[in-house]
């Protein structure tokens, strides 16, 4: 099974109502970040079975606009264990819920979403320190019990990649 880990785009200052703070959702450039976010991906050919959301409206506005991007076809699943308060213990029954699907796109949030990418590449039971900005992509390919990272991707560089794209796909025009 491969697991996909993307923290979700910017979305401005926290508010301090934390019933406010679930409802906050993407600002422009969070909107911008998912659209090279996505096509990026699909440069690389990342394709999933399922997306699943933490149900908080950045993630869900994250997890839509990559997946649309990505040209996911399937519905949006939304799990609390995706949450920013969910345990890992959480997140292990949600991956139980989907062990028959083959790849699984997660959009989250920090600190548990990196804790979760750490703890299921350590392969005995700690936590491996990977950093998780807003945007970041990571890739792990679970075997059994644990996984291997195979990339983590920053904003920056899915940020190069769709760039580069985009220009090797411009008609080149000859000089005389």
């Amino acid at each position: 099974m491969f697991l996909y880990f993307l923290r979700h785009a910017s979305a401005g200052q926290p508010f301090s109502s934390a019933k406010k703070d679930e409802k906050r959702g993407l600002d422009q450039d969070g909107i911008e970040q998912c659209g090279y976010i996505g096509r990026a991906l699909a440069g690389l050919g990342v394709q999933v079975d399922v997306i699943l959301s933490s149900p908080l409206k950045r993630s869900t506005q994250t997890a839509a606009l990559v997946g649309n991007e990505m040209g996911h076809e399937g519905k949006l699943a939304l799990e609390n264990a995706l949450r920013p308060e969910a345990s890992f213990l959480d997140f292990q029954k949600m991956l139980q819920k989907y062990a028959r699907q083959e790849s699984i796109l997660l959009v989250g949030h920090n600190p548990n979403l990196r804790d979760f990418l750490g703890r299921v590449i350590s392969d005995r039971g700690c936590e491996a320190a990977i950093e998780l900005k807003k945007g970041a992509f990571a890739k792990v390919e679970m075997r059994r019990t644990f996984g291997s990272l195979s990339w983590c991707l920053t904003p920056r560089i899915l940020r190069a990649l769709h760039a580069a794209a985009a220009e090797s796909a411009r008609p080149k025009t000859s000089r005389k």
